[in-house]
């Protein structure tokens, strides 16, 4: 496989060359900053005589581009009076250029064999090709490997494509946190990424995504448990990518209190698993609120997973080459980056703020238009100084009103985006209201007009999904929603199940003020009258044919949320569509959406202490036990299964006896059947689980011994089978680059680093 190095920024390139050139040497060579005085990117000695390396990266530069360069770098390099000087280079050469090159150096140079070529360079990448993989964005960058991550991540990620990770790739600056994560993730199974908000999470976990998928795993991103649930086995290589598995801006108790046991499963079994890596990313403050709710979170053999990523990790080196990628992705113009070279560079490192996502904001293209290259230090400073400031300016001028609604319906939609027909729905119930009570016109191509502005400066649209460019938008518009009249507004355009309970759980997390609460509630009678009759299901087209995607509010969650608001507001409206529902599920109780919840629910109805005196609901109660028994004789997964028994044995005292018998035939259906239901399973983790499941089940309903046994055989016989089918991973042969040894950087070496970008960028534009 021959390299072109085309990927490679000028500062990996030098890394690279002295991984190589050392390792056929033999010798460490230290590392020095780039620089037109410098004269060397490596030195070597030893006693009085020293090895001089030298790296340019040419690749994309004219063969006579490099040799007036070496010419006029002449007398520098005869200055080092070294003992050998090397030069490698990306820029392709032919004998006679190494004869020319030869010449121009000089007596310093022993002889053409001491210039390595592209050529000579993938030479020595075949002999230690442990060096491609320490150098991960060599490897990824890779046309063939690119091909095989982007064929493994079609189904995970939306039209992804090569462009798109070949740009991540570009500006991921290599650091200790990569091997760190990898290793806990290989130690444990399972790494827990977590840190504050815009510190790099999502870009250590997807670069670990696409290193497991060049080696052949196959990546499922999951946006719930359940999700991951349904598509693990044992007979592949599977990568689970979990993206601020708590919430991207505020913990959902009431989520978390339902996903805790689902987590530990789901945990258990990939560590069970030979197969399978579970990454997760949540931020700090978030994941630590958690942990005081969540059990499973607190307990201390969880903490093993968890790898902290904190700036305080990056070196001043690796700080000063996140801007460095960015800025050469980005094409920055030469004048731009003159000034921060010229200007307040180290500052901008060094400061107190300093954070990823802002290095990222401040050099957008689009960002970088609207600066003049004398203002640019200037304005990187004040974004660091006012982070929260970023958004402020664009939101509030740089977009009309209409624009400004769209993002409000996108934050009170799921964070990991909306269809557009969602989004619609979602607008155009708000929209007409915010403009009647702001004096804004309004028209009925708002929508569409908004969404082509909007694109790519605000939102990203991936196929039919809408999310925002990045997850600082949505922090910023928690700040700007903390408004309660606004929010009040906002409450009277409600229209889905699932956005008016995001504008509901935010309103009460804004204010504990039960008379605020009060105002609140009521304005949402209108989003309660559709409760009843909205869909919990909706059918979209694929390309295997139809599916069905969960739509809205599951039942449960649609009468938990309506008593909610009856208990702000006693408005009688709301009990009364509760118990509507509870009459007439739409759609009937679904075990994977409702399942042990709505047990949980119709125990509590008959709990007074529990929601008071909310009316109806002891019929509420009886309704849903009725939907309830119907769910029990309809098909449904053994972890459904387990979770309905399981609330079924804590809530008995308060269930009737109709439940419990269709509850136990329910249980022994499934033991009897048992070898048609294990078929189906293709984890050894998850067979071995379900051994302990029936042992639980069959307990609880008294099964004879011999069936009991019967069917313990049958998942015994599966497990050896598939024992035979499933190979065992071996641990991945890719790492990130090590540290410099005795790293030094100081502000001569950090601007020396930005010199051949503003040389390069130079050249380009003539």
């Amino acid at each position: 496989m021959a390299y072109d190095f085309g990927n490679l920024s000028p500062a990996d390139f030098e890394d690279l060359v002295r991984d190589l050139v050392g390792r056929e040497f033999g010798v460490r060579f230290e590392a020095f900053a780039a620089g037109p005085d410098g004269g060397m990117d490596g030195r070597h000695a030893r006693g009085g005589a020293a090895t001089i390396l030298q790296a340019k990266h040419y690749g994309r530069s004219s063969y006579a581009s490099l040799k007036s360069q070496m010419k006029r770098e002449r007398s520098a390099i005869e200055g080092l009076a070294s003992g050998r000087y090397i030069l490698a280079t990306s820029c392709p050469l032919t004998p006679k250029n190494k004869s020319e090159l030869t010449e121009a150096i000089g007596p310093s140079l022993s002889g053409e064999g001491d210039i390595l070529g592209p050529g000579d360079l993938n030479a020595l990448l075949r002999k230690y090709p442990d060096i491609v993989k320490s150098h991960i964005k060599l490897w990824l960058s890779d046309a063939a490997v690119l091909d095989r991550v982007v064929r493994s991540a079609a189904h995970a990620y939306n039209r992804i494509t090569k462009e798109e990770i070949e740009s991540k790739v570009r500006i991921y600056a290599s650091n200790p946190s990569f091997d760190g994560a990898r290793d806990t993730l290989e130690a444990n199974h399972v790494v827990i990424i977590s840190g504050p908000p815009g510190v790099g999470k999502t870009t250590l976990a997807e670069m670990l995504c696409y290193a497991y998928l060049a080696e052949g795993w196959e990546l499922i991103a999951i946006r719930s448990l359940e999700d991951g649930l349904a598509a693990i086995e044992d007979k592949g290589k599977q990568i689970f990518l979990f993206d601020d598995f708590l919430g991207k801006v505020a913990l959902d108790r009431h989520a978390l209190a339902h996903k805790d046991s689902e987590l530990a499963r789901f945990i258990k079994r990939v560590r069970k698993s030979p197969n399978a890596r579970f990454i997760l990313t949540t931020r700090a403050y978030i994941l630590a609120e958690a942990r005081q709710v969540s059990e499973y979170l607190a307990d201390r053999r969880l903490d093993v997973s968890r790898y902290v990523l904190d700036v305080g990790a990056y070196t001043r080196r690796i700080k000063a080459r996140i801007i460095y990628n960015h800025l050469l992705a980005a094409e920055t113009p030469a004048g731009h980056i003159a000034a921060l070279v010229a200007g307040d560079i180290a500052k901008i490192v060094d400061h107190k703020n300093y954070n990823p996502r802002i290095v990222e904001w401040m050099t957008d293209t689009s960002r970088i238009e609207e600066i003049a290259a004398e203002d640019y230090p200037v304005s990187f400073l004040h974004a660091l100084d006012h982070p929260g400031q970023l958004w402020d300016i664009a939101f509030r001028s740089h977009i009309s009103k209409t624009r400004q609604h769209l993002l409000i319906a996108l934050f009170f939609g799921s964070q990991y985006g909306v269809s557009i027909d969602e989004l619609r729905e979602s607008y155009d119930g708000m929209h007409p209201i915010l403009c009647a009570k702001y004096g804004e016109s309004h028209g009925p191509k708002d929508f569409e007009e908004s969404l082509r502005v909007l694109e790519g400066d605000f939102v990203t649209i991936r196929g039919t999904q809408v999310g925002f460019v990045n997850p600082s938008l949505r922090d910023y518009l928690t700040g700007y929603l903390e408004d309660e009249t606004l929010l009040l507004e906002i409450a009277r355009g409600a229209r889905q199940t699932d956005w008016a309970e995001a504008v509901w759980r935010f309103g009460a997390r804004l204010s504990r003020s039960e008379t605020f609460q009060r105002k609140l509630g009521v304005w949402f009678v209108d989003a309660a009258e559709r409760f009843a009759a909205e869909p919990t299901w909706t059918v979209v087209p694929g390309h295997y044919g139809p599916t069905r995607h969960p739509r809205g509010l599951s039942n449960t969650d649609r009468i938990r949320l309506l008593i909610d608001w009856w208990l702000a507001t006693e408005n009688t409206r709301f009990s009364d569509i509760a118990l509507v529902l509870a009459r007439s599920p739409v759609d009937g109780l679904d075990s994977w959406r409702d399942g042990g919840e709505a047990i949980e629910l119709i125990a509590k109805l008959r709990d007074g202490d529990y929601f008071g005196d909310v009316p109806g609901a002891i019929e509420m109660a009886d309704y849903l036990e009725t939907a309830a028994i119907s769910m029990l004789e309809s098909p449904m997964t053994p972890d459904e299964l387990e979770k309905i028994s399981d609330a079924v044995d804590e809530w008995r005292h308060l269930l009737t006896d109709r439940l419990f018998c269709a509850h136990d035939d329910a249980i022994r259906n499934e033991i009897e059947n048992v070898g048609s239901v294990v078929e189906e399973m293709d984890s050894e983790s998850t067979l071995n689980e379900h051994i302990d499941t029936i042992r639980k089940l069959s307990e609880r309903v008294n099964m004879s011994s011999q069936v009991v046994s019967i069917a313990l055989k049958k998942v015994e016989e599966r497990i050896v089978k598939l024992g035979e089918e499933t190979d065992v991973s071996s641990s991945p042969s890719f790492g990130g680059s090590k540290p410099q040894e005795g790293d030094v950087f100081d502000d001569k070496a950090l601007k020396s680093l930005f010199l051949p970008l503003l040389h390069r960028l130079a050249n380009a534009s003539c």
